[in-house]
């Protein structure tokens, strides 16, 4: 009996904590903190579980904090866990700012920031 309830608490621990993994975001291009020597068409983050890409998005701004226009998100279906946001139009040189935000398709929202620079 005790060892039936030790097991039931040891495998509850082990899946209780698959459960509550957060999506964490593990490569964008343009990378965080790098450069780019043209402006990309669109951002692609990508995140190491899937994202649901209506509760996913960006705000870009420029140096002078003025917003960049994109337009809706989606994910790449190969694999979805990239986020593809397109941008509206090609970025000028200068330094961007992205705040972010994901939702995957647990239901765990998390966000981050960082910046990058074309030219």
């Amino acid at each position: 009996m005790i060892r039936a309830t030790l097991a039931a608490v040891i495998l509850s621990i082990g899946l209780g904590s698959s459960a509550m993994a957060h999506p964490k975001l593990t490569t964008a291009n343009p990378p965080a903190q790098g450069k780019a020597a043209v402006s990309p068409k669109t951002l692609r983050l990508t995140f190491n579980e899937p994202v649901m890409p209506n509760f996913s998005g960006v705000v870009i701004k420029n140096a002078r904090g003025q917003a960049i226009k994109t337009s809706r998100p989606r994910v790449d279906p190969s694999d979805n866990k990239t986020l593809i946001v397109p941008l509206a139009r090609a970025l000028p040189r200068g330094l961007y700012h992205v705040a972010w935000h994901a939702v995957s398709t647990d239901t765990h929202r998390v966000s981050g920031q960082y910046d990058f620079t074309i030219g």
